[in-house]
C-alpha cells in the first residue's frame, strides 16, 4: 500500500528518486520497502554518499574486499568494482519500474570521478567506461555541469548513454546544459542510435543556493534582507523549470521529439532543507510540476510521507513572482552571479573531498584484508 502523500506526488508528475544507496540498504531490503510503500521510482548516488556507505556499512563490502585485495586491486580499481558493483545490483532491483515505464523511471545514477570534472576527454571516457562496466540499461551517467562537462555530455550521449547532468546552479548554464544535451541527441541520431531509448535528467541544486543567499542576507540584517530568506532556492528552480517549458517548445526539439527523443527532465536536487527554521517539505511541495524528478534524503522522503501538503501544480504561474525575488536580491547587493559561481566551485570541490576520503576508507580496508 503506497503513502498518500507520495502517491500524490506521483500523480502530479513528480518522479521521486531516493538520494542514497549502500549495500546494507541493498541487502536489508529497505531500498525494496521504499519502492513498494512510498513510491520510490529511481535513485541518484554521488561520492559523498558512496564515502559514506563504505564507512558505515564496512562489514557488507568485506567479502568484496577481501576478494580484491587477493587479487591484487589497487585502490582506484577496487573503487571502481565496489561502486558498480552496487549500481548494478540497484539497477536489477529496479527493472520492473524501468520497464513499466518504458525506461522513463526505473534509473540509477553514478557519477564520473569529480576529479574529471575539468578534463573533458576524461569525464567522456570515464562515462563510457562505467557505463559498459553497470551493463544495465536503465543506468544513467552523472556528468557534473562544469564548462568541460558540457561537451562531456554532448559525447556521452552522443553514443547512446543516458546522462544525468549535476551541480547545476545558474539558469545561464541550464540554458548551456539543454543545448548540449540536444547536440548530443542530434549526433547520436547521426551516429544511428535509437533515440527514443536515451534519457537525461538536468538536476538543478535547491537548498544550497538558500544557504549561501540566506548567509548574506544575515550579514545585510535589514528587514527587508530578512524577509527574502528561504526564497531563492525556489524561485531558482522554478524559473528553471520556465526555462525548460521554452527550450522544450523549439523547432529544434520538436525534430528531435518526432524522431523519438524524450525530454531532458528537471530533476530538484540537494532537497533536503538545511535551515532548521524552514519548513522540513519545502522544496518538495514548493516544486510540484509535470514531468520533474525529486530526489531526495531519506529524511525528507520520510517528512514528505509524514506530513508534506501536496496540492498539485506549484510551479508554473510563479515566474513573475520568482524574478522579482531575484530582484530584490540583486537591489540589496547579493549577487546572483557570484552565488552559483561560487557555489559550483564548492559542489566540486566537495565531491573531491569525498571522494579522497573514499579513497581512503577502501585503502585502509584493502590493508586490512591483506
Amino acid at each position: 500500500m503506497s503513502n498518500p502523500n507520495t502517491a500524490a506526488l506521483s500523480k502530479a508528475g513528480v518522479s521521486l528518486w531516493l538520494d542514497d544507496l549502500s549495500r546494507d540498504r541493498l541487502n536489508n531490503g529497505s531500498l525494496k520497502a521504499l519502492i513498494e510503500e512510498k513510491n520510490v521510482v529511481g535513485v541518484t548516488t554521488n561520492p559523498s554518499i558512496f564515502a559514506a556507505a563504505v564507512k558505515n556499512g564496512d562489514a557488507a563490502y568485506a567479502e568484496q574486499v577481501k576478494e580484491l585485495a587477493a587479487a591484487g586491486a589497487d585502490v582506484e580499481a577496487a573503487v571502481f568494482e565496489i561502486t558498480t558493483a552496487d549500481v548494478a545490483a540497484a539497477c536489477d532491483l529496479f527493472s520492473g519500474v524501468y520497464a513499466e515505464s518504458n525506461g522513463y523511471d526505473g534509473r540509477v545514477s553514478l557519477e564520473v570521478d569529480p576529479r574529471m570534472a575539468a578534463d573533458t576527454a576524461a569525464t567522456a571516457e570515464e562515462a563510457k567506461r562505467l557505463h559498459d562496466k553497470v551493463g544495465r540499461d536503465n543506468v544513467m551517467i552523472k556528468i557534473p555541469a562544469t564548462v568541460e562537462g558540457l561537451e562531456a555530455i554532448t559525447a556521452t550521449l552522443a553514443e547512446g548513454i543516458s546522462v544525468n547532468v549535476t551541480l547545476i546552479f545558474a539558469l545561464d548554464r541550464y540554458r548551456a546544459v539543454v543545448n548540449a544535451f540536444m547536440e548530443g541527441l542530434e549526433q547520436a541520431r547521426e551516429n544511428g542510435h535509437d533515440l527514443s531509448r536515451i534519457h537525461s535528467v538536468a538536476s538543478f541544486f535547491v537548498s544550497r543556493v538558500d544557504s549561501e543567499v540566506d548567509k548574506r542576507l544575515e550579514a545585510i540584517g535589514t528587514e527587508e534582507a530578512a524577509a527574502l530568506k528561504g526564497r531563492a532556492g525556489l524561485a531558482n528552480a522554478r524559473l528553471a523549470y520556465q526555462v525548460y517549458e521554452e527550450l522544450f517548445s523549439t523547432e529544434r526539439w520538436g525534430s528531435l521529439e518526432a524522431a523519438g527523443a524524450n525530454r531532458q527532465r528537471p530533476l530538484w536536487a540537494s532537497t533536503g532543507v538545511k535551515d532548521p527554521n524552514l519548513p522540513d517539505t519545502l522544496y518538495v511541495t514548493g516544486l510540484v510540476a509535470e514531468g520533474v524528478v525529486n530526489t531526495m534524503p531519506e529524511k525528507t522522503l520520510d517528512a514528505t510521507a509524514d506530513h508534506a501538503d501536496v496540492t498539485g501544480d506549484t510551479v508554473t504561474g510563479t515566474y513573475t513572482e520568482a524574478n522579482e525575488v531575484l530582484d530584490q536580491l540583486a537591489a540589496l547587493g547579493v549577487s546572483y552571479n557570484d552565488v552559483v559561481a561560487l557555489l559550483e566551485r564548492e559542489g566540486v570541490s566537495k565531491f573531491e573531498d569525498a571522494w579522497a576520503e573514499l579513497l581512503e576508507d577502501v585503502r585502509i580496508a584493502l590493508e586490512e584484508a591483506r
